[in-house]
């Protein structure tokens, strides 16, 4: 009833605060950098709504300052010796990967009760999310300085929730959100490449996806080596020694292919706290199932509601069949 009591507050504080953005535009006595980020707000809404088709509504019309970094402080935890994400299961959302609280002392006191049972556990500060519909969402400070296609881009993803959301089946929907978020980004530069800095803008955002995506693989690398040898018969002792040459190696792979990327020090961050199989997993929830979705993305001849349709049935099947169709669909 704690957990649950937090979440309702939590909520309920970001909601009384919510100011409309219009209002807020044309308001002679707001920052001038605020402003402009507002203004963005409400082109890139209109362009998820008119190209995207996703459900904005009135979602993104408001903004708050939580006066904070981060909204929410998610805990992510696995067995020490599994790379399968310990669950925690709501009444709406259905069962997923972590815990939420809108205070990062709670998170942290949480995931220590964790780790003292054992687990690997990993704290994230989250910037934004969906209430799935159940509120209009408002655009907050944690995201407001971002640039304007991280910006856009994040917001597609969110919106993407609202769209498709599959109780108890994290991967399909960040995988899914993920996809929308990385074509929607695509053909918002598109659209908008018109201007002087944008074709340095398109290539700059090429680039990140490159260097996402290969951050991606080379994680997600790791994982069946630590399958391997987790369910191998070697004593705890030295099953923790191997466990820690696996992460050490993909520690030292990062610096080589950070030298690939000139230098590009986007996942320093990632790579400087603890890594362990709670963490691991968090990239691998993103993007598990991004090539299938990509896959039927072009079934559909890039023709979005088609997409979309395909997508909702998709999310109606058990989760069996839903698995057996993304492996099929995975190039």
């Amino acid at each position: 009833m704690v957990f649950y009591g937090q979440a309702i507050n939590g909520q309920l504080s970001i909601i009384s605060k919510r100011e409309n953005i219009q209002t807020l535009v044309n308001d002679p006595e707001i920052d001038a950098q605020l402003k402009q980020s507002l203004e963005s707000i409400i082109s890139i809404r209109k362009f998820a709504n008119n190209s995207l088709a996703l459900p904005v509504e009135k979602n993104y019309s408001s903004y708050v300052d939580l006066q904070r970094p981060f909204v929410l402080w998610n805990v992510f935890a696995a067995p020490e010796f599994s790379v399968t994400p310990k669950d925690w299961c709501y009444p709406i959302a259905g069962c997923v990967s972590y815990r939420g609280y809108f205070s990062e002392d709670a998170a942290r006191k949480y995931a220590t009760s964790l780790a003292d049972e054992g687990f690997d556990v990993y704290v994230g500060g989250i910037a934004a999310y969906s209430t799935l519909g159940w509120f209009a969402d408002p655009v907050l400070n944690t995201i407001i300085n971002r640039e304007e296609h991280r910006l856009a881009a994040l917001l597609f993803h969110e919106l993407a929730h609202q769209l498709v959301y599959v109780p108890g089946d994290t991967q399909f929907n960040e995988s899914f959100a993920t996809t929308i978020e990385l074509e929607g980004l695509k053909r918002w530069l598109a659209e908008n490449n018109n201007s002087a800095m944008m074709p340095t803008l398109v290539e700059q955002a090429a680039r990140e996806q490159q260097y996402r995506q290969e951050f991606v693989s080379l994680v997600q690398s790791s994982i069946p080596v630590l399958e391997e040898l987790y369910s191998g018969a070697l004593p705890l002792v030295e099953k923790r020694q191997q466990k820690a040459k696996v992460i050490q190696k993909l520690r030292d792979d990062y610096q080589d292919l950070k030298q690939q990327w000139s230098g590009y020090a986007a996942y320093d961050g990632w790579f400087a706290g603890e890594i362990n199989n709670a963490r691991l997993n968090t990239v691998a929830t993103y993007f598990n199932h991004v090539p299938a979705f990509e896959a039927l993305l072009a079934q559909s001849n890039y023709q979005l509601p088609e997409f979309y349709n395909r997508v909702q049935a998709l999310a109606k099947l058990s989760s069996e069949e839903r698995q057996e169709v993304l492996t099929r669909l995975t190039p």
